[in-house]
């Protein structure tokens, strides 16, 4: 079995992140650069899999700038085969559409029968890639699992909703999304940092892949600075402080 694992370098959110104002981009000078921890959950599951079966190859994919290749090494170094580094100057900045678009042709050059990915990553909180790579490459989706049985005859998982569990099943090949249900991700051991550096990283360009025409991108047109938190009012009882708050809450659509 071959499963391909999407992983994100996302600003630290350990940080405080920040717009750049004059391209309405995230600025990722102002931060470190972590693999996205959902996408190192769903990592884990793959390798779990890999420690049953010695016979399924994991590949790490990444789509980002030069210096996303540190999320691959990282992925490489946790017991991932191989890597695939879809790196090119017009792909910056590109939207969800894009990305999905790009992303599934690169699936397609290096094949798979299981596409692993987080619900939904911490810098863009879109949620919605994984489902656009589905719809281009005409597979079943079986997304925001909490728990998930892969095997050659299909995917077996289970949904948690608002009302109960969902029940969700496809055969193969399919796209999987994990949610933070699912067990954290291991440490690289030190023989792992070490063969890391041994393994393959293709790197794919945008002229490479079969990418539809015409996809969409978005603009920011304007951007302004977060104003800083205004302080809040203080309540003092003096036998009336519940019908204020009251008052405050029903004046503010609170209740």
């Amino acid at each position: 079995m071959k499963i391909v694992v999407l992983v994100k370098q996302v600003p630290d959110t350990a940080e405080e992140r920040k717009l750049n104002l004059a391209t309405g981009q995230l600025d990722r000078e102002a931060t470190d650069s972590v693999v996205d921890e959902i996408n190192e959950r769903a990592l884990e599951a793959a390798l779990r899999l890999k420690d049953a079966d010695k016979g399924t190859e994991v590949v790490a994919m990444t789509m980002g700038p030069a210096d996303a290749v540190q999320a691959l090494r990282k992925a490489l170094s946790m017991g991932a085969d191989s890597a695939v580094h879809i790196v090119d100057d017009s792909l910056n900045g590109a939207d969800t559409g894009r990305t999905a678009a790009t992303l599934a042709a690169a699936l397609r050059v290096t094949g798979f029968d299981v596409v692993l990915a987080g619900n939904e990553s911490t810098d863009g909180r879109g949620g919605v890639v994984p489902a656009m790579v589905a719809e281009h490459l005409k597979l079943p989706l079986l997304g925001s699992l909490v728990s998930a049985d892969i095997a050659d005859d299909g995917v077996h998982g289970v949904r948690q909703g608002e009302g109960g569990t969902l029940t969700v099943r496809a055969a193969l090949p399919a796209i999987v999304t994990v949610t933070e249900r699912f067990p954290e991700a291991r440490f690289p051991n030190f023989k792992g940092i070490l063969t890391a550096k041994r393994k393959p990283v293709t790197t794919l360009s945008a002229a490479e892949l079969d990418v539809p025409a015409g996809v969409s991108r978005t603009v920011v047109v304007a951007t302004v600075e977060r104003p800083p938190r205004a302080a809040g009012r203080k309540l003092i009882d003096d036998g009336t402080a519940a019908d204020e708050l009251a008052e405050f809450l029903v004046a503010n659509r609170l209740v």
